[in-house]
């Protein structure tokens, strides 16, 4: 046979090989495409450590993750299972020929967003109104993820700088969140979003709570009842920790619900309720002071209607 028609059946590529990109625990299928392979082998390198992963059938690296699969003498296929970080960089396949014949490509691992635990162990924080505080999400990565806050009630956050100015952002970018000098109203659940385009998104809750002392505002402190009518008088409260409520009639008689008082009470919103005291069926004997009475653990207020 002339040096021509051995060449002509050499074995020879029938398609580059492609590069890989897999996410971290996937499985990674590299896939040699060769034609006239006959009596001659593929072998599977990996080149940045000169590692045999495998040659033809047989396994050689003591990697259990890796094996090897053929479809007929065409297709030689190295699958890498449960794809970790150090598995990334070269591989060749390579055919035995004089001179070897190879081809190389890359494992790219990457790996979804991944948010670092709290040096506190929690993720809420307590803070006092008027202070200054930085909320943390450091996340990592690969590539490289970019973290987004926003509030989870759906409202702005507020951001305020040195000079006293107010900022308002529907969301904020930065593995740091500064609110400073921050007032009752910063309250709630603040999220942070990792994402670097790998699915899943890594996110986390973060609770503020801001502790003040109750406040009381009453609409008006005078009412007007004509006999044998009903009214209602109402404080809005505003405290955190929540307050008990209550209200006092005269020199300290406690009000509670029945035929002649109906109390109640709706929450606003996590710091702000609206008390209300109904008296039925209005009668001479009703006329006096009302008090409606807040109370948390950082203090006690007051406030009065006249009848």
């Amino acid at each position: 046979m002339s040096t021509e028609t051995e060449s002509r059946y050499l074995p020879e590529f029938e398609r580059p090989l492609p590069n890989q990109t897999v996410t971290l625990g996937a499985e990674a299928v590299l896939s040699c495409h060769v034609a006239h392979l006959g009596g001659y082998k593929v072998g599977w390198i990996k080149s940045d450590s000169k590692a045999i992963q495998a040659i033809h059938t047989h396994v050689i690296t003591h990697n259990s993750r890796v094996s090897v699969r053929h479809f007929g003498h065409s297709v030689w296929q190295l699958v890498i299972a449960d794809v970790q970080r150090e598995d990334e960089g070269l591989f060749m396949c390579q055919i035995n020929t004089d001179p070897m014949k190879s081809q190389v490509a890359y494992l790219r691992v990457v790996v979804p967003p991944e948010i670092e635990p709290t040096d506190s162990g929690t993720n809420d924080v307590m803070t006092s109104e008027g202070s200054s505080i930085k909320l943390g999400c450091k996340a990592k990565g690969d590539p490289t993820p970019v973290v987004r806050w926003h509030r989870e009630d759906g409202e702005d956050i507020t951001m305020r700088t040195v000079n006293g100015e107010r900022l308002r952002f529907a969301t904020h970018e930065g593995e740091t969140l500064s609110l400073i000098r921050i007032s009752r109203l910063d309250m709630g659940i603040y999220v942070c979003t990792a994402s670097n385009g790998i699915p899943p998104a890594a996110s986390r809750r973060i609770a503020v709570n801001i502790n003040f002392n109750p406040v009381i505002n009453v609409p008006s402190q005078l009412i007007w009842s004509t006999q044998g009518n009903n009214f209602t008088m109402e404080c809005n409260v505003e405290a955190f920790p929540r307050s008990v409520n209550y209200w006092i009639r005269g020199d300290g008689e406690l009000i509670i619900s029945g035929s002649k008082f109906g109390v109640s009470e709706v929450r606003d919103s996590i710091f702000a309720s609206r008390m209300a005291l109904t008296v039925h069926s209005f009668e001479k004997s009703d006329i006096g002071k009302y008090r409606c009475i807040a109370k948390n653990s950082l203090g006690e207020v007051e406030d009065r209607y006249r009848k």
